[in-house]
């Protein structure tokens, strides 16, 4: 409803983000702004320390919780630390309501109501039908993927582990890189590449193939590297850049996401300009008889730094008025 304040949050492994949401005229806008480390804390101090700076006019009578991890019964359980959160939790605290959801799955709806000024176009720019699913995916501490599925107005989020899947080398030098990797982890998943450490692991690898040995080095300092002119270090933000392309087709023909495919993540945002000049979207395209389908499908990186926010509102008032 116009003018409701609602908490709203972004709980990953070692930071929670809190803020407060507000529509009005059917625009979310968001404030008070607050990003903690929490390695050392509980969640319970986490939330009453947030909202001890609020004054009583500030207080927000709802919460939507966007988590890094799957949501089942209204619990999720961190996996990298002993936080167990509840939306019954939150009522105790004296919310009207609350809702835990998905990282992934906030930004979908986010993703599906955000303006031109907010996304950066990979490809051609084209428009996907506002009736047809949607695809978001991206790359960070781990790699996220969830879907909107939309049929005759209705939308329903669909949050997944697709970052687990196996993943399937396009060239020779990836199934050379998928060896090592192989060798030293069993299963390689898309998120063992398309990830921070991923990044790492490349780089390694590559260096492992050249037949010399890296030093460690984070994926920070190897995309520096790979601007300075760096060939190994090139060659990982190349390899990763196409990869990510693939892996972008694979799960567009997976979900029919005819209405788009959205990259989220931070290294999506800071690679931008490297990731539109890369095969990206050549690979994104590559799919044999079905490459017409996913031709036709825009890919956009979404840059607004409040769409986890904005999607866990619009989530939890569309939730509200399903009742």
């Amino acid at each position: 409803m116009s003018g409701e304040r609602i908490l709203v949050g972004d709980i990953g492994g070692t930071h929670a983000r809190f803020a407060i949401a507000r529509n009005a005229d059917a625009r979310w806008t968001i404030d008070h702004r607050s990003d903690i480390e929490t390695e050392a804390l509980q969640f319970e101090d986490v939330l009453h320390g947030y909202l001890d700076k609020l004054n009583s006019a500030e207080r927000p009578t709802a919460a939507a919780i966007a988590v890094a991890g799957p949501v089942t019964d209204g619990k999720v359980t961190f996996t990298n630390r002993n936080w167990q959160l509840s939306e019954a939790e939150f009522t105790r605290q004296g919310f009207q309501r609350a809702l835990l959801i998905n990282d992934f799955a906030a930004l979908a709806f986010a993703a599906a109501q955000a303006q031109a000024h907010e996304l950066y176009t990979l490809g051609p720019d084209i428009q996907g039908p506002a009736d047809q699913p949607i695809s978001i995916l991206g790359a960070g501490t781990g790699f996220g993927v969830s879907c909107l599925a939309r049929y005759r107005g209705r939308s329903v989020p669909i949050a997944t582990e697709g970052g687990h899947m196996g993943f399937a080398p396009g060239s020779e030098k990836e199934i050379a890189v998928l060896r090592i990797l192989t060798a030293r982890f069993g299963h390689v998943s898309v998120e063992r590449i398309l990830s921070g450490p991923g990044i790492e692991y490349v780089y390694a690898a590559l260096h492992e193939i050249a037949g010399r040995k890296a030093e460690p080095m984070e994926a920070s300092a190897i995309v520096d590297r790979a601007h300075a002119g760096d060939a190994i270090a090139a060659d990982t933000v190349a390899l990763f850049c196409a990869v990510y392309g693939a892996v972008a087709g694979d799960i567009a023909l997976a979900h029919g996401a005819r209405g788009g495919v959205f990259i989220a993540g931070g290294i999506a945002q800071k690679i931008k300009e490297v990731l539109a000049a890369s095969d990206f979207r050549a690979r994104f395209e590559a799919k044999g008889r079905m490459s017409l389908f996913v031709r036709a499908i825009p890919t956009r990186i979404v840059l607004d730094n409040d769409a986890t926010f904005i999607g866990a509102a619009i989530a939890s008032e569309e939730i509200e008025h399903g009742k």
